[in-house]
C-alpha cells in the first residue's frame, strides 16, 4: 500500500538520525596526535633510562580514530585493542624495552609488534614521563592518603639551560692586540655560544670583559687556551649554567598529611584508593598500627631508588627489594607494598578524562577491561 508523502518521509529521516548517534568524532594524524602527546607530558622528563615516545609506527598515513589505554600491553590486552579497533595504544609501560634483534613470532614482544603493525595499530609509550608530571600517577597516587601536601623526592630539572652551553666563561683584558688574537682562536672552537665583549674600567683601568657559554668539551679547549697567558688566566671566572628545577615536578612525592593518622587508617584508605582486598605490610621497629602517620613518601611502581634513604613514617609503593625492606624498619619506617602495577593502573581513567579534554574530543578514547596486575594471591 502506498503510504501518505508525509509518512513515507518520516522513516527515512528516522534512520538517519539512528545512524548519527552517538555523533562521530573527527579523526587525528597520528603526527598530529603524538605531538600533542607530548605536549601533555614532554618525553623530556623521562628517566635517561627510559625508552619513551612512538615506539611502533604504522606506515603513514595514519589516522587515529580510537586511542586505546593500558598499563601493559601484553598479548590479551592486544587482542582486545584489536577487537575494539584500536588506531594508537598508549601503553604506560613500554613493551619494547630491551632492543628487539629481528621481529618473528618466535617470543610474545616481537608478537606484539608483529600483530601492530599487521592491524595499523601504532604504539606509544610515555612510563616515567608520566611519573614525573605535576598531573601523573604519582600525583594520583597520592590521593589514597587524604588530605596532604605534596613535594617531589627527586625535583626534575628543565629540559634545557636559560642560555645555550653548560658554562659561562668571563675574564678581563687590557691589551687589545692580544685579545682580538685569543678572541679568534676561542671562535675556531666548537660548541661556543654567546660570545660578547664589554669594555669596563677596573681599578682605574680600561679593560674588556669577555663572557662566553660553553659545552663541557669546549670548556677544556677554553681553559688550555686561556692558561698560555697567566694573566688572562688568574682573571678567569668559570660560572656552572645549572637548569633551574621545575615545580611539583619530578619522581616520587613526600607527603605531609594535614593530620595525623593512624596506619591502620592510611591502610584502609590505600586499599579503598587501588580497589584493592589486600595490601603486604611491613611494620617499622617499634610501630603498631595505631602509630600515627604524619608523613609518608610513595613512588609508583617500584620506588627503592627513589624513596631510599627518605626521612618519613612510611613508604608506599609497589614494589622493594627484600633488603631496602629491611633497612626501612630497622630505622622505624614502615612499608605498604601493593604490587608493581597496581600503584599505577588506577591513574587510567583519570587520564581518560584529561586526554579528552586536552585532545577536545576529537578521538575516541577506551580504557582496557583486561589489563591487570600478573600476581595473585592463592
Amino acid at each position: 500500500m502506498l503510504l501518505p508523502a508525509t509518512q513515507r518521509l518520516r522513516r527515512p529521516l528516522r534512520c538517519l538520525r539512528a545512524w548519527g548517534c552517538p555523533p562521530s568524532r573527527s579523526l587525528m594524524d597520528l603526527r598530529e596526535l603524538v605531538s600533542a602527546l607530548n605536549d601533555f607530558a614532554s618525553l623530556s622528563l623521562a628517566e635517561s633510562w627510559d625508552n619513551v615516545g612512538l615506539l611502533v609506527e604504522p606506515s603513514p598515513p595514519h589516522s587515529v580514530n580510537t586511542l586505546f589505554l593500558t598499563n601493559d600491553l601484553t598479548e590479551e590486552v592486544m587482542e582486545e585493542a584489536v577487537q575494539k579497533k584500536a588506531d594508537l595504544i598508549l601503553s604506560y609501560h613500554p613493551p619494547i624495552f630491551a632492543p628487539l634483534k629481528r621481529v618473528t613470532w618466535k617470543t610474545w614482544k616481537e608478537r606484539l609488534v608483529v600483530r601492530a603493525l599487521e592491524n595499523r595499530i601504532g604504539i606509544y609509550s610515555p612510563h616515567t614521563a608520566y611519573d614525573a608530571i605535576p598531573h601523573g600517577v604519582n600525583n594520583w597516587l597520592t590521593k589514597g592518603l587524604g588530605a596532604c601536601t605534596s613535594v617531589p623526592l627527586r625535583p626534575s630539572a628543565a629540559p634545557s639551560h636559560p642560555a645555550e652551553g653548560t658554562h659561562r666563561v668571563e675574564f678581563c683584558a687590557d691589551n687589545t692586540e692580544h685579545l682580538d688574537t685569543v678572541l679568534n682562536k676561542i671562535k675556531d672552537i666548537q660548541e661556543i655560544s654567546c660570545l660578547t665583549t664589554l669594555p669596563v674600567r677596573v681599578e682605574g683601568e680600561e679593560q674588556t670583559r669577555v663572557s662566553l657559554n660553553c659545552s663541557q668539551k669546549a670548556l677544556l679547549e677554553v681553559v688550555a687556551l686561556l692558561s698560555q697567558n697567566s694573566l688572562l688566566y688568574h682573571k678567569t671566572e668559570i660560572l656552572l649554567l645549572q637548569k633551574p628545577l621545575l615545580p611539583h615536578t619530578g619522581m616520587g612525592r613526600l607527603c605531609t598529611l594535614s593530620e595525623p593518622v593512624s596506619l591502620s587508617d592510611i591502610i584502609a584508605r590505600i586499599k579503598s584508593h587501588l580497589k584493592l582486598p589486600h595490601v603486604r605490610l611491613a611494620m617499622g621497629m617499634g610501630k603498631t598500627l595505631e602509630s600515627p602517620v604524619k608523613k609518608a613518601a610513595l613512588c609508583a611502581g617500584s620506588g627503592s631508588s627513589i624513596l631510599k634513604g627518605t626521612e618519613a613514617d612510611l613508604y608506599l609503593t609497589g614494589e622493594m627489594s627484600h633488603h631496602d625492606v629491611l633497612d626501612a624498619v630497622a630505622n622505624g619506617i614502615s612499608v605498604i607494598l601493593c604490587e608493581h602495577s597496581n600503584t599505577e593502573r588506577g591513574f587510567l581513567s583519570e587520564l581518560h578524562d584529561m586526554l579528552a579534554s586536552h585532545l577536545r574530543n576529537k578521538i575516541n578514547i577506551i580504557v582496557s577491561e583486561k589489563d591487570r596486575d600478573p600476581l595473585q594471591v592463592a
